[in-house]
């Protein structure tokens, strides 16, 4: 299958109608689930379609080794490559390798302006025209009072997307969400991401849930899950 074929038919075309047609620039987009069901599966998968399609990605970790991410892209575009039977996929992991970058911070000592300092430098005087970041293992609830307005502040002054991973616990604490199905850790945030979404078990398989959509608070499935042996986002 050629790249344009294969980017046509990924699920997360799916993924982007359910949203009003994606996150969009300049706006916030939250995955949140329990540690273990799938978060930075899901945001790599979301990373990788954009590198499909030619667009630049910096993926920022806050975990101490950033080894698994590695992996986790790796992973991820095996998977695609062989289910939809890439040609040329050896020429494609190399080109999109360049349109990606991973960076990695401590959080603890290090302030939201440093951060975005650091991504600015980046950006302008490293000529990588980013479209879109991860935060993937930052702990949102310790960020300063106005930290994410000025991450959002970011985006819309970078025009690009910034997508977030936000860990709801562990896999065995049942009362995260409320009678609506909106994360308890989420609620202070929430008026300050423009999409989120959840992960969680639905009989036995992770289905994916917008809680928010732009705009529109209401909770509903996308009739989308992660494929449970590769963790792949795909159709219900």
């Amino acid at each position: 299958m050629v790249r344009s074929e294969l980017i046509r038919r990924s699920p997360l075309r799916i993924f982007e109608k359910s949203i009003h047609g994606g996150l969009g620039p300049g706006n916030i987009g939250v995955v949140a689930s329990k540690k273990g069901v799938g978060k930075t599966a899901c945001l790599v998968h979301i990373a990788t379609d954009k590198l499909f399609q030619g667009k630049h990605v910096i993926h920022v970790s806050f975990s101490a080794k950033v080894d698994h991410i590695i992996n986790w892209y790796e992973d991820i575009f095996k998977e695609i490559a062989k289910k939809r039977n890439l040609e040329s996929a050896v020429e494609v992991h190399d080109e999109i390798i360049r349109n990606r970058v991973i960076m990695n911070f401590n959080q603890r000592g290090i302030k939201t302006d440093q951060i975005l300092n650091s991504l600015r430098a980046l950006i302008k005087d490293g000529n990588f025209a980013a479209d879109a970041v991860i935060f993937d293992g930052y702990d949102i609830s310790q960020i300063e009072p106005d930290g994410l307005d000025k991450i959002r502040d970011f985006a819309g002054e970078a025009n690009l997307e910034i997508w977030f991973s936000v860990s709801l616990g562990e896999k065995g604490n049942d009362d995260v969400f409320d009678e609506a199905g909106i994360p308890y850790l989420t609620k202070p945030i929430i008026d300050s991401v423009t999409v989120l979404i959840t992960l969680r078990y639905v009989e036995e398989h992770v289905h994916l849930q917008v809680i928010k959509d732009h705009e529109e608070l209401r909770p509903r499935d996308m009739n989308l899950m992660l494929d449970p042996s590769t963790l792949l986002v795909a159709e219900d």
